[in-house]
Protein backbone atom coordinates (compact mmCIF):
# COMPACT_ATOMS: atom_id res chain seq x y z
CA UNK A 1 0.00 0.00 0.00
CA UNK A 2 1.65 3.73 -0.58
CA UNK A 3 2.75 5.39 1.76
CA UNK A 4 0.18 8.29 3.19
CA UNK A 5 2.04 11.96 2.48
CA UNK A 6 0.25 15.41 3.31
CA UNK A 7 1.66 18.48 1.90
CA UNK A 8 1.39 21.99 4.03
CA UNK A 9 1.52 24.91 1.86
CA UNK A 10 2.22 28.12 3.92
CA UNK A 11 3.55 32.04 3.64
CA UNK A 12 6.08 32.14 5.64
CA UNK A 13 8.96 30.21 8.10
CA UNK A 14 6.93 29.66 11.16
CA UNK A 15 3.58 29.38 9.78
CA UNK A 16 3.98 25.31 10.00
CA UNK A 17 4.25 25.87 13.76
CA UNK A 18 1.88 27.48 16.01
CA UNK A 19 -1.37 26.13 14.55
CA UNK A 20 -0.59 23.23 12.95
CA UNK A 21 3.02 21.97 14.19
CA UNK A 22 1.12 19.35 16.69
CA UNK A 23 -0.44 17.37 14.31
CA UNK A 24 2.06 17.81 12.17
CA UNK A 25 4.24 15.70 14.29
CA UNK A 26 1.37 13.31 15.03
CA UNK A 27 1.25 12.35 11.75
CA UNK A 28 4.64 11.85 11.04
CA UNK A 29 4.85 9.67 14.18
CA UNK A 30 2.13 7.25 12.32
CA UNK A 31 4.45 7.15 9.07
CA UNK A 32 2.40 9.63 6.60
CA UNK A 33 4.81 11.26 4.98
CA UNK A 34 4.55 15.18 5.70
CA UNK A 35 6.55 18.17 4.07
CA UNK A 36 5.96 21.69 3.98
CA UNK A 37 5.48 23.98 0.96
CA UNK A 38 6.83 27.72 2.06
CA UNK A 39 6.28 30.77 -0.24
CA UNK A 40 9.18 33.18 1.20
CA UNK A 41 12.25 32.98 3.60
CA UNK A 42 10.50 35.54 5.54
CA UNK A 43 12.22 38.49 4.70
CA UNK A 44 10.54 41.56 6.09
CA UNK A 45 10.22 39.67 9.38
CA UNK A 46 11.85 40.49 12.23
CA UNK A 47 15.70 40.44 13.11
CA UNK A 48 14.82 39.16 16.39
CA UNK A 49 14.97 41.42 19.96
CA UNK A 50 17.84 41.86 20.34
CA UNK A 51 18.48 41.06 16.72
CA UNK A 52 20.27 38.00 15.80
CA UNK A 53 21.18 38.91 12.81
CA UNK A 54 21.12 42.54 10.21
CA UNK A 55 18.17 42.39 7.24
CA UNK A 56 20.30 40.84 4.35
CA UNK A 57 20.83 37.64 6.37
CA UNK A 58 17.60 37.20 7.69
CA UNK A 59 16.33 34.96 4.69
CA UNK A 60 18.99 32.66 5.28
CA UNK A 61 18.31 32.59 9.55
CA UNK A 62 14.63 32.19 8.89
CA UNK A 63 15.34 29.43 5.77
CA UNK A 64 17.78 27.81 8.57
CA UNK A 65 14.70 28.47 11.54
CA UNK A 66 12.49 26.72 9.27
CA UNK A 67 14.57 23.30 8.42
CA UNK A 68 15.19 23.13 12.41
CA UNK A 69 11.50 22.92 13.20
CA UNK A 70 10.66 20.81 10.54
CA UNK A 71 13.05 18.71 11.62
CA UNK A 72 12.13 18.58 15.23
CA UNK A 73 8.63 17.71 13.78
CA UNK A 74 9.51 14.95 12.28
CA UNK A 75 8.89 16.11 8.94
CA UNK A 76 10.35 16.04 5.49
CA UNK A 77 13.11 19.08 4.79
CA UNK A 78 10.41 21.75 3.36
CA UNK A 79 10.72 22.84 -0.02
CA UNK A 80 11.25 27.26 -0.21
CA UNK A 81 10.10 28.99 -3.49
CA UNK A 82 11.49 32.35 -4.19
CA UNK A 83 8.53 34.98 -3.54
CA UNK A 84 9.35 37.82 -1.56
CA UNK A 85 7.46 38.31 1.83
CA UNK A 86 4.85 41.02 1.85
CA UNK A 87 4.24 40.79 -2.07
CA UNK A 88 2.74 37.69 -2.91
CA UNK A 89 -0.76 39.73 -3.34
CA UNK A 90 0.34 41.08 -6.32
CA UNK A 91 1.64 37.89 -8.12
CA UNK A 92 0.11 36.04 -10.87
CA UNK A 93 -1.96 33.60 -9.08
CA UNK A 94 -2.08 31.04 -11.90
CA UNK A 95 1.84 30.99 -12.08
CA UNK A 96 2.17 30.67 -8.46
CA UNK A 97 -0.93 28.01 -8.60
CA UNK A 98 1.50 26.06 -11.17
CA UNK A 99 4.21 25.68 -8.48
CA UNK A 100 2.05 24.37 -6.12
CA UNK A 101 0.86 21.56 -8.88
CA UNK A 102 4.76 21.18 -9.51
CA UNK A 103 5.73 20.50 -6.21
CA UNK A 104 2.07 18.31 -5.98
CA UNK A 105 2.95 16.05 -8.96
CA UNK A 106 6.61 15.71 -7.40
CA UNK A 107 5.87 14.70 -3.70
CA UNK A 108 2.08 13.44 -4.51
CA UNK A 109 0.03 13.99 -1.42
CA UNK A 110 -3.11 12.54 -0.64
CA UNK A 111 -4.02 15.67 1.31
CA UNK A 112 -3.21 19.66 1.11
CA UNK A 113 -3.51 21.89 4.23
CA UNK A 114 -3.06 25.88 4.26
CA UNK A 115 -4.98 28.71 5.42
CA UNK A 116 -8.14 29.67 5.02
CA UNK A 117 -9.52 32.35 2.96
CA UNK A 118 -8.98 35.26 5.60
CA UNK A 119 -5.97 34.11 6.45
CA UNK A 120 -6.92 33.87 9.71
CA UNK A 121 -5.55 37.39 10.60
CA UNK A 122 -6.15 38.93 7.23
CA UNK A 123 -2.68 39.01 6.47
CA UNK A 124 -2.60 39.25 2.60
CA UNK A 125 0.38 36.59 1.75
CA UNK A 126 -1.96 34.18 3.94
CA UNK A 127 -4.94 35.17 1.98
CA UNK A 128 -2.74 35.24 -1.19
CA UNK A 129 -1.27 31.41 -0.30
CA UNK A 130 -4.95 30.10 0.20
CA UNK A 131 -6.62 31.05 -3.19
CA UNK A 132 -3.29 29.32 -4.77
CA UNK A 133 -3.64 25.82 -3.12
CA UNK A 134 -7.51 26.23 -3.31
CA UNK A 135 -6.97 26.56 -7.27
CA UNK A 136 -4.29 24.02 -7.43
CA UNK A 137 -6.41 21.35 -5.68
CA UNK A 138 -9.14 22.17 -8.49
CA UNK A 139 -6.24 21.92 -11.24
CA UNK A 140 -5.17 18.35 -9.31
CA UNK A 141 -7.49 16.47 -11.27
CA UNK A 142 -5.30 16.58 -14.45
CA UNK A 143 -3.01 14.59 -12.32
CA UNK A 144 -4.95 11.52 -12.45
CA UNK A 145 -4.87 9.22 -10.24
CA UNK A 146 -2.65 11.34 -8.17
CA UNK A 147 -4.37 13.69 -7.37
CA UNK A 148 -5.09 14.55 -3.12
CA UNK A 149 -8.68 14.10 -2.26
CA UNK A 150 -8.72 16.82 0.49
CA UNK A 151 -7.54 19.76 1.39
CA UNK A 152 -7.56 21.54 4.90
CA UNK A 153 -8.14 24.83 6.41
CA UNK A 154 -6.58 26.00 9.33
CA UNK A 155 -8.86 27.49 11.74
CA UNK A 156 -9.45 28.79 14.83
CA UNK A 157 -13.14 28.18 16.79
CA UNK A 158 -14.73 31.15 18.21
CA UNK A 159 -15.44 29.35 21.88
CA UNK A 160 -11.38 29.68 22.08
CA UNK A 161 -10.88 32.96 20.33
CA UNK A 162 -13.66 34.41 22.71
CA UNK A 163 -12.07 32.61 26.02
CA UNK A 164 -8.32 34.09 25.02
CA UNK A 165 -9.79 37.50 23.77
CA UNK A 166 -8.64 36.97 20.40
CA UNK A 167 -10.47 39.68 18.93
CA UNK A 168 -8.22 40.23 16.06
CA UNK A 169 -8.38 36.67 14.52
CA UNK A 170 -11.23 35.24 11.97
CA UNK A 171 -12.74 33.17 14.39
CA UNK A 172 -15.34 30.46 12.74
CA UNK A 173 -18.39 29.07 14.74
CA UNK A 174 -17.71 25.65 16.53
CA UNK A 175 -19.85 23.90 14.11
CA UNK A 176 -17.73 24.57 11.08
CA UNK A 177 -14.95 22.78 12.89
CA UNK A 178 -14.38 19.67 10.66
CA UNK A 179 -11.43 18.50 13.02
CA UNK A 180 -10.26 18.87 16.42
CA UNK A 181 -6.88 17.33 17.08
CA UNK A 182 -5.06 16.88 20.79
CA UNK A 183 -1.34 17.95 20.58
CA UNK A 184 -0.88 18.01 24.08
CA UNK A 185 1.12 14.45 23.73
CA UNK A 186 3.78 16.13 21.85
CA UNK A 187 3.16 19.30 23.51
CA UNK A 188 6.90 19.68 23.55
CA UNK A 189 7.75 18.54 20.56
CA UNK A 190 5.55 21.31 19.03
CA UNK A 191 7.27 23.81 21.69
CA UNK A 192 10.69 23.35 20.54
CA UNK A 193 9.78 23.60 17.06
CA UNK A 194 8.50 26.95 18.14
CA UNK A 195 11.43 28.27 19.48
CA UNK A 196 13.69 27.24 15.90
CA UNK A 197 12.13 30.52 14.52
CA UNK A 198 14.35 32.57 17.48
CA UNK A 199 13.95 35.79 15.21
CA UNK A 200 10.36 35.66 15.77
CA UNK A 201 9.90 34.42 19.19
CA UNK A 202 9.03 38.22 20.66
CA UNK A 203 6.34 38.99 17.84
CA UNK A 204 3.90 36.05 19.16
CA UNK A 205 2.61 37.11 22.80
CA UNK A 206 1.18 33.78 23.38
CA UNK A 207 4.97 32.64 24.57
CA UNK A 208 4.70 35.01 27.55
CA UNK A 209 1.41 34.44 28.14
CA UNK A 210 0.44 31.64 31.60
CA UNK A 211 0.60 28.30 30.92
CA UNK A 212 -3.10 27.52 30.80
CA UNK A 213 -3.89 30.30 28.23
CA UNK A 214 -0.98 28.49 25.98
CA UNK A 215 -2.23 25.34 26.17
CA UNK A 216 -5.69 26.67 25.01
CA UNK A 217 -4.54 28.00 22.16
CA UNK A 218 -1.88 25.73 21.44
CA UNK A 219 -2.87 22.46 22.96
CA UNK A 220 -5.38 21.78 20.44
CA UNK A 221 -5.36 22.12 16.42
CA UNK A 222 -8.34 22.81 14.59
CA UNK A 223 -9.22 22.60 10.72
CA UNK A 224 -12.28 23.22 8.33
CA UNK A 225 -12.38 20.52 5.47
CA UNK A 226 -13.05 23.36 2.55
CA UNK A 227 -12.75 20.23 -0.46
CA UNK A 228 -13.03 16.99 -1.58
CA UNK A 229 -12.27 14.49 -4.60
CA UNK A 230 -14.34 11.97 -3.44
CA UNK A 231 -13.57 9.45 -6.71
CA UNK A 232 -9.93 9.67 -4.73
CA UNK A 233 -10.72 6.90 -2.71
CA UNK A 234 -11.45 4.54 -6.33
CA UNK A 235 -7.26 5.33 -6.52
CA UNK A 236 -6.35 4.29 -3.25
CA UNK A 237 -6.47 7.67 -1.76
CA UNK A 238 -6.78 8.30 1.73
CA UNK A 239 -7.65 11.38 3.77
CA UNK A 240 -4.81 10.82 6.53
CA UNK A 241 -6.14 13.69 8.35
CA UNK A 242 -9.73 12.46 9.00
CA UNK A 243 -7.79 10.00 11.18
CA UNK A 244 -6.57 11.93 13.67
CA UNK A 245 -10.06 13.01 14.95
CA UNK A 246 -10.78 13.14 19.01
CA UNK A 247 -14.23 14.69 19.23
Amino acid sequence: MKQQALLAVFAHPDDEAFRCGGTLALLAARGVRVQVLTATRGQAGSCGNPPLCNPEELPLVREHELRCACATLGIEPPTLLDYLDGELAVLDEDEAAGQIVAAMQQFQPDVLLTWPPDGLSGHPDHCAVSRWTSQAFARATDLGAAAPVALYHLAVPASVAGALGLTALHAVPDAQVSLAVNVEPVWERKLAAIRCHRTQAGESPILAAPAARQHLFLGAEHFVLHATRPDGAQAGRRDCMAALEVR
